[in-house]
């Protein structure tokens, strides 16, 4: 059994779809967000007070991106990772780090200094650099589905299939809808998203996420949604 630790639409969401694609038994755990401030005793279970966590077995990780390369490994048979010899081996680790490290990160930015700050420390300036800077290296992702490399199919990354790295991508950009940045994309970036909100994993991942949060009586609403100081 997985237990994953989430908050709805939060970056544990790329371990839900992951755990979805692969139709994996979990048991999900639902945090109101930010749970370090309002669920203290999550710290006990993880003392970073962060979401993901995902507990399998002996094993604990609590980096999203980090999580889809672990079940994609543990369950090779469903083609979700890139194997070490094949030729985009490199492109898939690429694209996996990317999403976390160089798209998601300067959003956490543009959330907290534009929504989640009380009012007097918000930066409206350092919000709108890291939204352009966000939207900058975006562009790697509209180059990669416009001109796909050799072998690639369109409408994926790498390997010319659908892989964990477009799961890890596509919370980037699904936290970016949020945002109200998607407008500000090009046309391969919006018919990709649209792709992928259409796989049935995608769905029962959203389904799954409300479902359990009305049961464990949390905040159903996605949690870069959430304006805890108006």
């Amino acid at each position: 059994m997985h237990h994953l630790y989430h908050c709805v639409s939060a970056r544990s969401f790329r371990a839900l779809w992951m755990l979805e694609e692969l139709g994996l038994a979990y048991e999900l755990h639902m945090l109101p967000f930010p749970p370090r401030a309002l669920q203290r005793s999550y710290l006990e279970t993880n003392p970073l007070g962060t979401v993901p966590l995902l507990v399998h077995g002996s094993a604990r990780l609590t980096e999203s991106a980090a999580i889809c390369e672990y079940l994609a490994a543990l369950h090779p048979q469903a083609r979700l990772g890139v194997d070490v010899s094949e030729p985009d081996f490199a492109a898939y680790l690429n694209w996996l780090h990317m999403s976390d490290a160089t798209l998601t990160f300067p959003q956490t930015l543009v959330l907290r200094y534009a929504h989640f700050e009380p009012p007097e420390r918000r930066h409206a300036d350092v919000a709108q650099d890291y939204a352009r800077w966000f939207l900058a290296r975006l562009r790697a992702v509209e180059a990669a589905l416009q001109q796909p490399q050799a072998g690639a199919a369109p409408g994926h990354l790498c390997a010319g299939r659908f892989t964990a790295a477009d799961i890890a991508v596509g919370y980037a950009l699904m936290l970016a809808d949020f945002l109200g940045l998607a407008a500000q994309w090009g046309p391969g970036t919006q018919g990709y998203w649209k792709q992928l909100q259409a796989r049935p994993a995608f769905r029962r991942a959203l389904q799954a996420e409300q479902a359990a949060a009305r049961r464990q009586g949390v905040d159903s609403r996605p949690s870069p949604l959430l304006r805890p100081f108006g």
